[in-house]
Formats: structure tokens, sequence, C-alpha cells
């Protein structure tokens, strides 16, 4: 951040721990953080544990945010505060973010829960501040890399169509072991959502959705081999946004072989009933083991003609690993999710710009070139 704001962070887990100290670590001009939790004593470790862990001068509190009343005291620090970051559950994310049009605050978040967003969406179309949407990594990032491709594409062959656009994002231990081949390297909540809810994709041109999990391949990149399908989520708004300009567009989450074979099972115990979700999120928790170590893998490709017919791909991957941030080592999925979450909210408070703001409508350039995302992601 290039100037002082009052920055108000709500949520107390991962990612918020990470948002707080790149902000306190890496702003030019060191914020003021509020941290707001509904359980205060979760706020306040969080604030000791940032406290050590920088190496400048911050101002950082902790606050008691409730579920349900506003009190003076989370009165007084939204009159004061500039933007609330969302690091809240999904399902939260529409109380979050009344509280910030009531407030006149801009405000950005990270779920891919589709609902929750077209319903933020609905309340923030007339509102007097920014909304930046799905701001993190998948959706986030790797949607706003894939536009990025997708442009330099079209303006280095002088078209305006190209046949596919792929974008892929894996949140990944570096060994995995049978039966499940995989490790929970981050906060279990949501991943049996994504492998349950129907994927927003583009096919022949048109937008239509399918069933996640249901075009699994596999893929090698960087030489090492993973096994990719469709989740729900994760493409944003980029199916909206691109209808008619592309044939194929899909997000896909990446795996170690194996694992999605071990869900399949899962689920033909759970069938697809209304607890389906449920049911599989707690056959993962009791079965797979949290990880410290982690690795993000990412992969975005546009493939089309050039104006001769020649076909064409252009293609960029990244493996992002653990970081020393201060005096504390973050995982992977913290540092790329809180990057793109602070940078979004960087551009939305230098820019004034009121309403909603989601993934297409980012400048890639602003965006990919910006310190919170070069420290993390480095340059493209």
């Amino acid at each position: 951040m290039k100037k002082h704001y009052n920055i108000v962070i709500a949520g107390a887990g991962g990612i918020a721990e990470a948002a707080a100290l790149l902000l306190a670590e890496w702003s030019e001009i060191s914020p003021s953080i509020f941290i707001g939790n509904r359980t205060l004593s979760k706020a306040r470790n969080l604030v000791n544990w940032v406290k050590e862990g920088t190496t400048k001068n911050c101002k950082i509190k902790a606050f008691h945010l409730t579920e349900e009343e506003v009190t003076g005291e989370m009165q007084d620090i939204l009159q004061k505060a500039d933007i609330i970051l969302d690091c809240l559950p999904g399902s939260i994310a529409p109380r979050i973010a009344t509280l910030a049009k009531t407030h006149k605050l801009d405000y950005v978040n990270l779920t891919e829960y589709v609902a929750e967003t077209n319903q933020i969406i609905g309340l923030a179309r007339n509102a007097d501040s920014g909304f930046v949407l799905q701001s993190g990594l998948a959706p986030g990032y790797i949607n706003i890399l894939a536009m990025a491709l997708f442009n330099d594409f079209c303006k280095e062959f002088g078209v305006n169509k190209v046949d596919k656009l792929e974008f892929k994002v894996g949140a990944l231990t570096k060994n995995a072991v049978s039966p499940h081949y995989y490790g929970f390297t981050w906060s279990p909540v949501g991943v049996a959502t994504e492998y349950l809810n129907k994927a927003l994709v583009l096919r022949d041109f048109k937008k239509t959705s399918l069933p996640s999990l249901s075009d699994r391949k596999r893929i090698i990149i960087n030489g090492v081999t993973y096994e990719e399908d469709l989740t729900s989520g994760g493409a944003a708004d980029l199916p909206d946004t691109l209808v008619g300009k592309v044939g194929s567009l899909d997000y896909k989450t990446l795996r170690h072989p194996g694992h999605y074979a071990w869900v399949e099972t899962q689920l033909e115990k759970t069938g697809n009933g209304p607890e389906a979700i449920e049911d599989l999120q707690g056959i993962m928790q009791k079965t797979i083991p949290n990880i410290e170590e982690d690795q993000i893998i990412l992969y975005a490709a546009v493939q089309g003609r050039d104006d001769s017919g020649n076909l064409q791909r252009r293609e960029i991957s990244k493996r992002i690993l653990p970081q020393l941030v201060g005096r504390h080592k973050l995982r992977a999925i913290q540092t790329t999710t809180a990057a793109g979450l602070l940078q979004c909210a960087q551009i939305i408070l230098e820019s004034n710009k009121k309403g909603v703001l989601l993934q297409s409508m980012i400048n890639p350039e602003e965006f990919l070139n910006g310190d919170f995302i070069n420290r993390v992601y480095g340059k493209i």
C-alpha cells in the first residue's frame, strides 16, 4: 500500500494471518489493521502472531465481530475504516458485504461459492463503494492470468476468437500416499462443494454447465504428471465474458493421480442426495491428514489459429513453494491467496471505482505487475 489506510480483516484463519502479515511487512506505508472474528481470542492470537512475525512497525488490533448485531466497538471501527477484506467462509460473505455497503466501505472477498457471489453482485450494484469478488488464487489470480493470455494471443496473431482457453490450479502436498493421494494444505471447508456442484464452462462458444469431476484427463507440467478435472467456482465470470470468443473454456483442479478415483469411490457410498456434500466432507476429514509443507501448481494455456490458419498455443506454468515473510514461514496456499486479495484491495482503493468489479474487469497488466503479486508469483 502506498498511502495509509484503515483495513478491516474479517476472519482469523490462515488466509487472514497471511493477509495481515503481508500488509504489515510489504506495504510502503504501514496501514492500521483491525482483525475481527466471532471468537475474540482467535483474533487476539492472530494479532500477537503478526506482532511477533513482522519486522516493521504496524498498528494492529483485535475486535469482536459478532454474528448478528453491530456493537458499538464494531460501529466505531467500521466508521473509520476504508475497506473490509473478507477472509471468512463463503456462506457468511453476503452479511460481511452488507456491512461494507452500509458503511460505504470497499470490499474484497475470496469465495468461489456461486450463489453467494450472485447475491453480493445484486446488493452491490448501486453501492457507493467498490466490491471486488473472488480475488484469491482460484478464482482470482488464475482468471486474470487467463484473460492476459487471451488478450495477448489475440493481439499477437491479429484474431478475435480462439479455440481453447484452459486454466488449472492445484493446492497439493509434495508427496501423496494411497488410498486418497491427497493431504489438506488449507481449510477442508469447500473442497466437497467444489467436487459436487456444477462447473460453468464454454463449449462450442456457448456457456453451459457440466457436472464436476466429469472431464478427467492427465497433464504433464514441468515433467510431473497430474490429473485434472472440472470443479465448480473456479471459472469466475470468464464464461460470461468470453461467450462467442472462445470455443472451449474451463477451469480444472489439479490433483495427484489416483485422488479423483478415490473420491468417486466415496461418492458411491454417499450418493447424490441433499446431504452428499456434508457426507463427503465428513469422510475426507476423517480419512485425509493435514500436512504443513505444500506447493501450488498452476497452468494456463490458450490455443487457436493465427491469421494464416496455423495452429498456435501459448502456455504459462508456475510452481510456488512456502515463503518466509518477516519472521514467519507461510504456506504457499496462504501467500498465493492473500497476494491476490491484497492486490485487488490496492487496485480498488486507488481507483475509487464503485459497484462490482469481477475478474474479467481487472486490468491484467496492472494486477500481474503489482507488488504483492510479483513478490509471490514472480513476473510473467
